[in-house]
């Protein structure tokens, strides 16, 4: 048996020696003299491939990085965008940082740039209605704005400017050699936003988008430069720390491997690249896609909007007619459907549907407009592109009657076969349709139909028996019948100040 263990031993020391003799051999062979990398990288395969990918100074380097001084939440998955939680009113700094390396951008060395800060929705479905979403907020807090800069806080900014027609968004000049610091303050909170408010409602997601500008041949800050921005939700006063601090509890209870796929919490929320906002003007806005929709101010058409109510002398009672002729028809051009827009009582959408013919704006449904205009205008859009008119509660048919005719025969003719005047000219009924049964909307709809001034006519009078003058009262127009007929004339008040009118 030892002799066996013996032998084994010698057989196993052989091969390690001639395992160390074969790499030693290698070595030999593929010595510097005979093994060159860089002639084997100098074969065409190589150059090919090498051709192909970026060199390190063809990387993107950003001109400007934004650091806005608040944590990020732990609560964020890996790969997901950075969110971070603001206090309502509580001033935050965002610093104004220059990235450039030497040489970059010498067009703006020793000058200053523009940069504009907003506040805007991080939901595309809220980007859409925006502008309605604001001038709501606006007219829940009259006199406030959504962002300030806190100018005695801020350093090294110059020239501030806000909007009064821009409530999201703050504008200043500053040197990107010098020290630049803004503070800014959020007023909204993210659940002013949410459809409903019955408190434990889950916040809106906001975005702090600072867009930055250089001069152009004008001097004028036009010609963009970067763009970058961070999600962030805004709380009441001290919302945002307790929000936090049940974040970071939430996280401390997960197991070690859970905790793996989420980012950790970093002191400072750095603001990344972005598609400038599509508010700036076109001249600077680059072919990357959009991050939001674009919108674009329509030329301001000169069309008299009539009273949606009105009953005009164009439209002579036919209400079919009346109806076929407001409908958007799919062949409507942008200028056409702009003007339908504005004629119906949707001049807050112009912007939002300034590229929209009237195809387009027959091809989205019902569901389609709620969601982009809101539950109320939406219905009311969707009826009025499918022609839906509201039904009149009353209809009357009225002639005015002529200085040679006699009432009292023509009134009897009217209720006939429609009747002629003592000349044979036959009289022509003008159709009156009431919204409301009261006198005041008598009155008015008899004005705008026989261009009578409103404000002249005194009073309304209906004429009785034995010719007796009965004034024409709210509860007596809910009393006519349904397209019942009537001839009017017109007397000069007692005081010589208007007129009367009397139905008969």
């Amino acid at each position: 048996m030892a002799w066996v263990l013996k032998m084994d031993e010698v057989i196993e020391s052989g091969l390690v020696h001639d395992f160390d003799a074969t790499l030693s051999g290698i070595g030999q062979e593929l010595g510097a003299g005979a093994y060159s990398m860089s002639d084997v990288l100098a074969l065409p395969i190589f150059k090919q491939e090498d051709s192909s990918l970026p060199l390190d100074d063809e990387t993107k380097h950003p001109p400007f990085q934004y650091v806005m001084c608040a944590a990020t939440s732990p609560a964020v998955k890996l790969h997901d965008e950075t969110l971070t939680y603001l206090n309502q009113g509580q001033s935050y700094e965002i610093r104004m940082l220059d990235n450039r390396k030497m040489g970059d951008m010498p067009e703006i060395t020793g000058k200053l740039v523009k940069s504009i800060i907003r506040v805007v929705f991080h939901d595309r479905r809220l980007q859409y209605t925006e502008h309605q979403q604001l001038e709501g907020w606006k007219w829940n807090r009259p006199g406030d704005r959504l962002l300030d800069l806190d100018i005695p806080m801020s350093v090294g900014i110059i020239d501030t400017r806000t909007n009064p027609s821009q409530l999201n968004a703050v504008e200043f000049l500053w040197d990107p050699a010098k020290r630049t610091s803004a503070f800014i303050q959020v007023h909204c909170i993210s659940t002013e936003f949410t459809p409903r408010k019955h408190g434990g409602e889950k916040g809106v997601p906001f975005r702090i988008q600072v867009d930055t500008f250089k001069q152009n041949e004008n001097g004028e800050y036009t010609d963009h430069l970067h763009s970058a921005s961070c999600q962030i939700k805004v709380f009441k006063p001290k919302g945002a720390d307790r929000k936090q601090k049940t974040d970071r509890e939430k996280m401390e209870k997960r197991t070690a491997h859970e905790k793996e796929k989420y980012q950790p919490s970093y002191d400072t929320t750095i603001l990344t690249e972005c598609s400038p906002w599509p508010d700036t003007p076109t001249a600077y806005v680059n072919s990357s896609p959009s991050a939001a929709p674009t919108f674009t101010s329509p030329q301001q058409s000169t069309c008299s909007v009539p009273d949606s109510n009105s009953s005009s002398p164009n439209h002579q009672g036919d209400g079919v007619s009346q109806a076929s002729s407001e409908k958007l028809q799919p062949s409507a051009t942008i200028q056409e459907t702009q003007q339908w827009l504005l004629k119906n009582r949707f001049s807050s959408y112009t912007r939002l549907f300034s590229n929209f013919s009237g195809a387009d704006l027959l091809k989205l449904t019902k569901e389609d407009l709620v969601q982009i205009c809101g539950a109320a205008d939406g219905i009311r859009l969707y009826n009025s592109l499918k022609s839906r008119s509201v039904r009149p509660r009353l209809t009357i048919y009225v002639c005015q009657e002529q200085p040679s005719s006699t009432p009292l025969q023509g009134q009897q003719q009217a209720a006939g076969s429609g009747g002629e005047n003592g000349s044979g000219t036959p009289y022509v009924y003008h159709a009156i349709y009431l919204e409301e049964m009261v006198a005041s909307e008598v009155a008015r709809k008899l004005a705008l139909v026989f261009n009578i001034p409103f404000h002249q006519i005194n009073q309304v009078y209906r004429q009785g028996p034995i010719g007796i003058h009965i004034l024409v009262s709210d509860q007596m127009v809910q009393n006519f019948q349904d397209e019942s007929c009537f001839l009017f004339s017109t007397v000069k008040a007692e005081n010589g100040d208007g007129i009367h009118i009397i139905l008969k």
